[in-house]
């Protein structure tokens, strides 16, 4: 997402990862990284369970959990990665957000 990042925020996209890192460590991989969006901690896990966040210890802990919420905070879009790599490619986003951008007008 930090490489197409220019094109979420013309749409209007606020982007917000959640990790289960505290907050020093969360901060400093921020810092290292030059990553652009919100980096909200979670070590409690509050917004994983929320969200229902699989967590898989055989498969490195949280598996990745990506979605769309609208203005209104109702999820648009989900998907529930079966490994740490199941992570969706930024054209499915922008193409969900495109289309939600367009019902709305």
């Amino acid at each position: 997402m930090r490489d197409n990042y220019a094109e979420f925020t013309a749409r209007g996209v606020t982007i917000i990862a959640v990790g289960p890192d505290n907050m020093q460590t969360f901060q400093h991989y921020w810092e290292n990284e030059n990553i652009p969006y919100i980096g909200l901690p979670d070590p409690d896990h509050q917004v994983s369970k929320l969200y229902r966040q699989e967590v898989n210890l055989f498969k490195l802990g949280r598996m990745p959990l990506n979605t769309v919420l609208d203005i209104n905070g109702h999820m648009r879009y989900v998907h529930f990665g079966s490994s740490m790599s199941d992570i969706p490619d930024n054209e499915i986003f922008l193409n969900v957000i495109d289309q939600l951008n367009a019902s709305s007008k």
